[in-house]
């Protein structure tokens, strides 16, 4: 969105010739502009979200929130947990992508492929191997 209002809302039309009808199938789509920064209750929330210093934060429940993830030494934890899991998510992704490329140049052995990459097993590196076949 190239404006600068704070909300967008979308609505859904069907083109019958030059004539729209409102496509009413229950579905709601908004966007908030995360670069807004007004003096509104929307704003403020805006400027939160990107705020790091949770004394410069409007919404008091918020900042206690981030003071607690940032400064409290169990909530610290808590993130490096999270920060910890979602890393590891991204090295199986990214080990996943290897061996289906590894699989498909089919130079290697599922096993010499399993040493490789040790985040991923035998198991699934057959469930991979079988993907693989059926899509090509």
């Amino acid at each position: 969105m190239q404006g600068k209002q704070p909300i967008y809302t979308i609505e859904r039309y069907v083109a019958i010739g030059e004539d729209k009808v409102l496509f009413n199938d229950g579905s709601h789509i908004i966007y908030v502009n995360g670069k807004y920064r007004g003096d509104d209750d929307i704003g403020k929330l805006m400027h939160d979200f990107s705020c790091t210093d949770p004394d410069k934060m409007h919404f008091e429940a918020l900042a206690k929130r981030a003071r607690y993830f940032k400064q409290n030494e169990k909530g610290v934890a808590v993130m490096g947990r999270f920060r910890e899991e979602i890393m590891m998510e991204a090295a199986l992704d990214t080990s996943r992508e290897t061996a289906e490329r590894l699989i498909n140049m089919g130079k290697l052995s599922l096993e010499e492929i399993a040493e490789c990459l040790p985040l991923i097993s035998l198991e699934e590196l057959k469930e991979i191997e079988a993907k693989t076949m059926q899509t090509t």
